[in-house]
């Protein structure tokens, strides 16, 4: 009875190690078929900002999680008919399908994400929905105007309609809205938005398929959030007084302090590598302050713009 009983631990064993689910990702648009176009001449079309984020989404899977094949709609500026992307996801017996947008609105100040599901009924769908939009709301700092469903749009999307599988299409934001076309096209709100997404998807996937094993034990290192907690030492400056400044980011790559994202700061912003074993090696700091005061003033600024989780430290 004992050999029984290990011989069936280890078939459990062999199937949490090895058995493979499938996601295909999907970017919105592309080709002849822009999306939605930004208020800003100089500002990324949907298709383009849907790409990256989609590319951003796929490398974090790859790269954090095992037992999962991924699978893109488009990998360049090609334009796969809805029918093309549905028949994909099909043939290839796909388990989750993640279609990727930005949103447009004819008034400006709309803004916020948005994740749809064919049908609220559909539970896996509309779970796996529900964790996008809290990860963006509870961890990249996003407004969610919630997750929707066929009856809210007054027609279905055919991409959710008639794929076999779990299947949302997020609407990242609205690049109608300025702020937030900003946020989409900067570097960094793009690897936040994937991160949320990331999450969400890492989430589900061990709540629906829990005999299988899906994080990495040779790396499991967080990807790039909003949240900016690294620890800073505090310094003297040679005059002997302290220096402040504001921790506004943290990220694994370098980011451009010229980022969209950075301008909206109205302040220099400055980069600083950190000597680390973490996965986020670098940091960024808004302005620099000779009084607390007035760096405090500075940081309730940066918040009324967007940088909740912006700190103050010392140098």
């Amino acid at each position: 009875m004992k050999t029984i009983y290990a011989f069936l631990a280890f078939l459990l064993f062999q199937t949490a190690l090895y058995a493979q689910i499938t996601v295909v990702i999907d970017p919105g648009h592309g080709g002849n078929d822009p999306g939605h176009c930004g208020s800003h001449a100089d500002h990324a079309t949907e298709k383009e900002i849907n790409l990256k984020v989609a590319n951003y989404l796929g490398g974090y899977i790859e790269k954090y999680l095992q037992n999962v094949k991924v699978i893109y709609t488009r990998t360049g500026d090609t334009y796969p008919t809805l029918d093309e992307r549905v028949d994909l996801a099909n043939s290839s017996r796909a388990d989750y399908f993640i279609s990727i947008h930005c949103n447009g609105n004819h008034n400006a100040n709309v803004h916020g994400t948005e994740t749809h599901v064919h049908s609220l009924s559909l539970s896996k769908s509309a779970q796996f929905a529900t964790n996008i939009e809290t990860e963006f709301t509870s961890r990249a700092g996003r407004k969610s105007r919630g997750v929707k469903d066929e009856r809210d749009l007054q027609h279905s999307l055919q991409v959710l309609k008639y794929t076999n599988m779990t299947s949302v299409l997020v609407e990242c934001g609205f690049i109608t809205n300025s702020s937030e076309a900003a946020y989409l096209n900067s570097t960094y709100g793009q690897e936040i938005i994937a991160s949320a997404i990331f999450r969400a998807f890492r989430t589900t996937i061990e709540s629906q398929n829990p005999t299988i094993a899906f994080r990495k034990t040779d790396n499991t290192a967080p990807v790039l959030t909003a949240s900016t907690n690294t620890t800073t030492t505090d310094t003297k400056t040679e005059a002997g007084a302290n220096q402040f400044k504001i921790q506004i980011a943290s990220s694994k790559s370098a980011i451009s302090t010229d980022d969209y994202y950075f301008k909206k700061t109205g302040l220099s912003v400055e980069r600083k590598e950190l000597n680390t074993s973490s996965a986020y090696k670098y940091v960024y700091y808004a302005g620099s302050f000779n009084s607390k005061d007035e760096a405090e003033e500075a940081l309730n600024t940066l918040k009324s713009k967007g940088f909740n989780d912006a700190l103050i430290v010392t140098s």
